[in-house]
């Protein structure tokens, strides 16, 4: 009984053949190019563009976002060609299974829940502080009372307050897990709207901040090197390129989510070629997008601005401020901000459920993760068990300790997804590759090398988050999921 078993890559194929008993193939390219845009386009492009403005880059915040979407971009090569010659539920963590065995995909999955749902319920608390900023600043009434709408660790500016339970976080999360377990077409559906929405506003900034932008505030365009304090104490790096390093594993949360995309691969038509499109083609939109508005948002307001004025809802306060007679667009950018958080939730919850379902289907999580609806087709299960996790999350934490975990986790999956990338080339070199990533192995290589340089960036408070995150996992695997894999345990299997 080894952990280092390799799922061998027939039984994997065979499971993606037998679509009876798996999930429904419904999405084309463009539903998966949209499906990406939905989970990139959200909080990281409306939040993280000002902070990494703020603390590390000035106006040079788009060379953050040029460097980001360059790991990004390399990992989603190696991506592509994992996903199109293994389209099956599940992402990292099936890819892992293949190339490097049960221990490393174990660890890979558990790092996708921290991911995914930790994620997610990030989100869910932002999406509970805009809806009140949408009551009392849109619709002008008051706002949901402090009590309801923060953890018990929370205490409101005056100690008046005491939070006590998050309730508009934990709706939104229930919501959209009930829309997940009715089928992921109509979900695709619902996504498809919310890109639109969330698309024209951002091109609407970009086209109407264009006349706004004042060149003082791009000059210099890279800060001179010096060091920052924010209101925490903590230092960052302004300027330079440390600066624009520093942007980049800022804004890199701006781009989690095309890698959501590779988890649909069994609900896919034709994935050989719709998976590679979905991927990448999300990714290059997304790139020119974002770099175009932060160097509007740069050029309108000031870095002075970002770190007094508008804070989370910096692009709200340029526009008010700057802006004069497009308030409008201040109101429509709160509105496309939950309607945005929305469908980043929905694409984290989607992404969780299939890792849920392949652990389940392997043994190495409990085998009712992996039933399937009879009549939805889909995880209900898994579902469900998600939203119990994510909505105690949502419900009971605050959102700052779980922000940055997601970032560190993410960019741990795509080193070792591109390390999957080199070993599948030796082990299985005739394997049928639709879609092959170029310059193997220096695009893996350099892939890994830039997301283990953001890791770096993120700081030892989220190494040692990880490690302890990792190290219940362990003694989850040697005390359950050892025991009851099928792969190590074959007369287990039905």
């Amino acid at each position: 009984m080894s952990i280092w078993n390799k799922k061998p890559l027939i039984k994997l194929l065979a499971e993606a053949e037998d679509s009876e008993k798996g999930l429904k193939r419904t999405l084309t390219a463009w539903s998966l190019i949209a499906l990406g845009i939905g989970a990139i386009i959200g909080a990281g492009l409306f939040v993280r563009t000002a902070t990494a403005a703020a603390q590390s880059a000035g106006p040079s915040v788009t060379l953050g976002f040029v460097v980001a979407a360059i790991g990004c971009a390399l990992a989603g090569l190696c991506y592509a060609e994992l996903s199109s010659s293994i389209p099956i539920s599940g992402s990292a963590y099936t890819y892992t299974y293949a190339t490097m065995g049960e221990f490393l995909a174990w660890i890979i999955g558990w790092d996708l829940i921290l991911e995914y749902a930790v994620g997610g319920a990030t989100v869910g608390i932002a999406w509970s502080e805009y809806l009140n900023d949408l009551l009392v600043n849109v619709i002008h009434t008051s706002p949901i009372p402090f009590e309801f709408s923060h953890s018990p660790f929370q205490t409101s500016p005056d100690g008046l307050h005491q939070g006590i339970i998050n309730l508009p976080a934990l709706f939104i999360v229930t919501i959209i897990s009930l829309l997940l377990i009715k089928g992921i077409q109509e979900s695709a559906f619902v996504n498809g709207i919310i890109v639109i929405l969330k698309t024209t506003i951002v091109i609407l900034i970009i086209y109407v901040g264009w006349k706004f932008i004042n060149p003082v505030n791009h000059t210099p365009y890279i800060p001179q090197p010096s060091v920052f304090t924010d209101e925490h104490g903590i230092d960052h790096s302004f300027g330079g390129i440390m600066g624009i390093l520093g942007a980049a594993g800022t804004v890199f949360f701006a781009f989690i989510g095309f890698d959501a995309v590779s988890t649909a691969a069994q609900e896919t038509k034709n994935p050989k070629t719709a998976m590679p499109i979905g991927i990448l083609g999300s990714l290059a939109i997304c790139t020119v997008l974002y770099i175009l508005f932060a160097h509007v948002l740069t050029g309108v307001a000031t870095v002075e601005d970002f770190r007094t004025g508008g804070k989370e809802a910096s692009v709200a306060f340029a526009i008010n401020k700057y802006m004069i007679g497009y308030e409008w667009l201040g109101e429509f950018v709160t509105i496309a901000i939950l309607a945005g958080f929305s469908s980043v939730i929905l694409v984290l919850l989607l992404g969780q459920s299939r890792v849920f379902y392949s652990m389940g289907r392997d043994g190495l999580l409990p085998k009712m993760f992996s039933d399937v609806h009879p009549k939805f087709k889909t995880p209900y299960k898994a579902n469900l068990a998600i939203l119990i996790i994510v909505g105690l999350f949502a419900a009971f934490i605050p959102g700052d300790i779980v922000g940055d975990m997601t970032s560190i986790g993410t960019l741990f999956a795509f080193v070792l997804v591109c390390i999957s990338v080199i070993i599948l080339r030796k082990r299985e070199p005739d394997m049928v590759r639709e879609f092959r990533t170029p310059f193997v192995p220096v695009v893996p290589i350099l892939g890994a090398i830039v997301c283990l340089a953001m890791m770096y960036g993120l700081g030892w408070t989220n190494w040692l988050r990880l490690f302890l995150w990792m190290g219940i996992g362990i003694v989850v695997y040697f005390s359950f999921s050892r025991k009851n894999s099928v792969l190590n345990n074959p007369e287990k299997t039905e």
